[in-house]
């Protein structure tokens, strides 16, 4: 049920009992990162290395903190921003050791799970949770690889 707002409280009042609220962050203008990935064991052409232009769009729900958001916009996109210019790989992928070599290790995430878009949108979540004060209860993520290919939690 939503509350409703007297006229005669303050505005200290109000914020103070302003219940959860939620922060969209690139709904209309989605945060974009460019990242390489391949599925390993994609019997197509996903199995290949290639790239992405993802887009981004996140939504966090919480109660106001003292400084009067939800959360700090730049902590959502410092969670985003460590997959920006990176290959995103699946444990046990031989690219490993070929970046390694190559002395570009540090250009690679490696990931438990095939980095496709759910399995980002899902990790992205987890990780902005562990991120955010206790006061956030709840982030989702909405990953698009392309412009017909759109995964959200």
């Amino acid at each position: 049920m939503s509350r409703s707002i007297s006229r005669d409280e303050s505005e200290s009042d109000v914020l103070r009992e302003a219940g959860q609220r939620t922060l969209h962050i690139g709904e209309d203008n989605p945060i974009r990162i460019s990242s390489g990935h391949r599925i390993l064991h994609h019997d197509g052409k996903c199995s290949r290395p290639h790239g992405h232009n993802y887009e981004i769009a996140v939504e966090v729900t919480g109660e106001l903190i003292e400084e009067g958001w939800v959360v700090d916009k730049g902590d959502v996109t410092d969670v985003i921003d460590a997959w920006d210019h990176r290959f995103l790989v699946e444990e046990g992928d031989p690219l490993v050791d070929a970046f390694e070599a190559s002395g570009d290790g540090d250009a690679l995430v490696v990931l438990d799970h095939p980095p496709t878009a759910e399995v980002m949108s899902v990790l992205l979540e987890q990780r902005m949770l562990d991120a955010f004060p206790d006061t956030v209860s709840d982030v989702s993520v909405s990953v698009s690889e392309t412009g017909e290919l759109c995964a959200s939690y």
